[in-house]
């Protein structure tokens, strides 16, 4: 499925069987840019919950700006999560427009009324703009401070 708002990016939202190999392989190669390559975080991308969850993306001039990952409770995590979240386009709103819609996708395809994430420790501040609020204390995951967030439905301002 794709949507496009008049003048701004295209978004769309698939299932895995609904992906076509050029989008994967897309997908997949931006993911290992910005966390393998950028982060310069050797970690395991292909973890088995990519065939469980929805994708979104967002493309301005068929370029991928942002992305993520909705995961079905029990996958990656005990909730049902958000993750893989990237933007390639800084300081443009993408990273926000992108965690919007995946937490509308979480409600659509789940059910969802908590949404769990496994944040850097640095973009707090990112995640609780768009309804977040940390759970854990800070722990290392693939050598970079994380820490657990949660979106409840019903919290203030969502």
């Amino acid at each position: 499925m794709t949507l496009q708002e008049a003048g701004g990016p295209q978004l769309y939202k698939k299932t895995f069987q609904e992906l076509t190999t050029a989008e994967l392989y897309e997908l997949l190669r931006v993911r290992s840019e910005v966390f393998v390559v950028e982060q310069n975080c050797v970690y395991q991308d292909l973890d088995g919950d990519d065939q469980k969850s929805i994708h979104l993306w967002l493309t301005d001039a068929d370029k991928v700006v942002a992305m993520a990952r909705v995961c079905p409770a029990g996958t990656h995590m005990e909730e049902i999560s958000i993750g893989r979240v990237i933007t390639t386009v800084r300081g443009k709103g993408y990273g926000k427009q992108i965690m919007l819609h995946a937490i509308n996708a979480a409600i659509e395809y789940f059910g969802a009324k908590l949404i769990d994430i496994e944040a850097q420790e640095y973009a707090k501040g990112f995640y609780e703009s768009v309804g977040f609020r940390q759970s854990s204390d800070t722990f290392m995951l693939d050598g970079i401070p994380h820490i657990k967030m949660t979106w409840a439905k019903g919290w203030s301002g969502t």
